[in-house]
């Protein structure tokens, strides 16, 4: 009789045999619902501007934002995230452009939801670094410190007016501490129940958030150290997971991806809610760059990328790439 559990009698190659079988037995799936579109607002242009270090994304004008959260629904894709870019000459050291409800962020919410309505998951980032002069992701003290607690203040200021603006979901991402709690309280005492917080539950200081700073066009001078995780460190991160969770979090997020699936995996094994993970701008850059030189295949790479991602845990992925990908996903399977 054939012993089974080894070879000749076992052979993991009959389950890869065709495109049907491997689809059939596939263990992780990437469908469009598991996409977030991330996208950047900007005040005071007439036309769309390119990123010169992200091929193909761009800084929108509210018109072809409308456009594109279109596209993002047409293709299937769950959901939008929005980054407001303000006139440089409307930053200040507070942010306070951030909380104006006629801001470029505002806006741009208003202008998505009136366009897709509940079609599309509509957030927003909970951040004041887009808006501040010095670039950093709260108020500074008096020798140029982030001031935790003060920032706190601002953030609350921030999720009413996102809220009011239309967001479903706002996502609290400057890593200060006590963050998701303020915002719930915020939204609870002003009547938004019903508007979640994404939290930016673990979000490592990364050299590869480089092209990100110039799709927002950040003022940043130093670093973020202080408030950011060190990407030596992962107990911090259940930490951080629990304290966020305890504040009222509705969903938890990984930020980089690609580089922390250890992290994700963790945190993903450790919770009943859902969990997303942000690829970032330097995750995207080197994809398109090593295409364009010919090194890799550009469509077969992103897949691989986005399927790590979920297979590491991510219900939801917030991709540069999300709209495009939806769009294969919808046509016949790529096994």
């Amino acid at each position: 009789m054939t012993a089974y559990g080894n070879f000749p009698g076992s052979r993991p190659r009959r389950l890869r045999t065709t495109p049907a079988m491997r689809r059939m037995v596939a263990e992780t799936r990437l469908d469009p619902a598991n996409l977030i579109l991330p996208a950047f607002v900007r005040e005071g242009i007439d036309a769309p501007v390119a990123v010169s270090a992200m091929p193909g994304v761009y800084q929108h004008t509210l018109d072809t934002l409308r456009k594109a959260a279109v596209e993002a629904v047409t293709a299937g894709v769950s959901g939008i995230m929005l980054f407001g870019v303000p006139e440089d000459a409307k930053k200040d050291a507070r942010g306070t452009a951030g909380t104006d409800p006629d801001g470029i962020l505002q806006l741009g919410l208003r202008a998505v939801r009136e366009e897709v309505g509940d079609d599309l998951v509509i957030m927003s980032d909970l951040c004041l670094d887009e808006f501040t002069d010095h670039g950093h992701c709260g108020v500074l003290d008096a020798e140029g410190r982030v001031d935790n607690d003060a920032t706190l203040e601002r953030y609350a200021e921030m999720a009413q007016v996102q809220a009011d603006a239309g967001a479903h979901v706002v996502g609290p991402s400057g890593m200060m501490d006590g963050q998701v709690g303020v915002v719930r309280d915020a939204l609870d005492q002003t009547g938004y129940e019903d508007v979640s917080i994404l939290a930016y539950t673990v979000k490592y200081t990364s050299a590869f958030y480089g092209p990100f700073r110039e799709a927002v066009g950040s003022s940043l001078t130093g670093d973020r150290k202080t408030y950011q995780q060190d990407p030596a460190n992962a107990r911090e991160s259940l930490r951080e997971l629990a304290l966020d969770l305890e504040e009222g979090a509705d969903m938890v997020m990984v930020k980089p991806a690609g580089p922390y699936l250890d992290i994700l995996a963790k945190v993903a094994e450790s919770v009943h809610v859902p969990v997303a993970a942000y690829q970032i701008s330097g995750e995207y850059a080197m994809i398109e760059a090593a295409a364009e030189k010919g090194w890799i295949d550009r469509d077969k790479a992103i897949l691989e990328s986005l399927t790590g991602i979920r297979r590491a845990g991510a219900q939801m992925i917030l991709t540069y790439w999300a709209t495009e990908v939806a769009q294969w996903l919808g046509g016949p399977g790529r096994s």
